[in-house]
């Protein structure tokens, strides 16, 4: 199931402002049908939140929602630090390059990019399978360097993939990026041929949520101050 299925069903959720017994018994039997994992119901939960705060135009009614959605995945049984699973690459080697685009390939509900630069074509074609096969990619990159020869922002706006470039004289030099809401990549990396064949770079590989939740606040925040 795509993003654009889930807003599909959500939105004709919301269009009444309430949850019904028969919307709520529909919504259940999709997610049965679908036998919907942890990553389908982050997708859902997600796209919830961001639906519910499209619909309302009042900045701190807004917060509130934003508050709320953070509580809710913070009362979520907490894993132990023994079930979370990290992984460290380095270059030289093909360690982070595989690793980014393994996760890529993994994602089933959304992918958000959050990266100083994108010049490696063998990542720009990962993201845009999975944009072709349903993935909800987003892509935050730095301004200056989207003019760069060899950078591929432009190639992922033509293609449907949104893109938001920051805006300042400062530069936009995360390197991160979320996978599902479940899954994060950060590191030293730069998604560029260099740092995959010529540079010392890190990747670090986690599915903790006490990470993975941060980063993807940082991104939301972002893409909102960016819009």
């Amino acid at each position: 199931m795509n993003p654009v299925e889930v807003d599909a069903i959500l939105a004709s959720i919301i269009d009444d402002r309430r949850l019904t017994p028969t919307e709520r018994q529909a919504l259940q039997a999709v997610l049965v049908e679908r036998r919907a994992g942890e990553a389908l119901l982050a997708v859902f939960r997600t796209r919830a939140f961001a639906l519910a705060r499209a619909s309302v135009k009042e900045p701190r009614s807004r917060e509130v929602i934003s508050w709320l959605e953070e509580m809710v995945d913070a009362l979520h049984a907490p894993r132990s630090v023994e079930a979370s699973r990290m992984e460290a690459h380095f270059t030289p080697g093909d360690g982070p390059l595989n690793a980014i685009i393994q996760q890529i390939q993994r994602a089933r509900g959304s992918i958000e990019v959050c990266v100083y630069t994108v010049t490696d074509d063998r990542i720009t074609r990962a993201l845009l399978e999975a944009h072709g096969r349903g993935v909800r990619v987003r892509v935050i990159g730095d301004n200056d360097k989207a003019l760069d020869v060899g950078s591929d922002m432009e190639r992922l706006g033509a293609a449907g993939v949104p893109v938001r470039l920051d805006r300042s004289e400062a530069h936009m030099h995360h390197k991160f990026a979320v996978f599902d809401r479940l899954r994060l990549i950060t590191g030293s990396y730069n998604w560029t041929r260099s740092a995959a064949e010529h540079n010392h770079e890190n990747v670090l590989v986690c599915d903790d949520a006490r990470l993975v939740q941060p980063f993807s606040r940082a991104f939301d925040a972002l893409w909102d101050t960016l819009a």
